[in-house]
């Protein structure tokens, strides 16, 4: 598929990630949101761009276990993990990991082990 975005034609695969993960950019996660039915707030785009970060550093996305005991603890709104790793679900309610790495403009995610 392939989706025009500021003037630039931005290829996806079927299942809407980039084929190209140097095409991303905050318009394209706004469009891809959009087709998805998700209004990004600013925990939507801290677990975006942390995804970002951990991928440039990593070379691979982080599991939820990763992400939840990172950013759990530095988040002083939630009292316990699982209290956090329930509000990425409430953010990203079908399959947080896979919908981060695609809004990221990340590849797919393999399945954890």
């Amino acid at each position: 598929m392939v989706l025009e975005i500021a003037g630039q034609n931005i290829e996806t695969n079927a299942q809407g990630y980039l084929c190209d993960l140097n095409a991303w950019s905050e318009s394209y996660t706004e469009i891809i949101a959009a087709k998805d039915g998700l209004e990004l707030y600013n925990d939507h785009w801290e677990l975006i761009l942390y995804f970002r970060e951990y991928f440039s550093e990593n070379q691979s996305a982080p599991t939820m276990h990763k992400v939840v005991r990172e950013l759990g603890k530095k988040n002083v709104h939630f009292h316990d993990q699982k209290a956090y790793e329930k509000h990425i679900y409430s953010l990203f309610p079908k399959d947080p990991i896979h919908e981060i790495c695609k809004l990221a403009g990340l590849p797919m995610p393999q399945p954890d082990d």
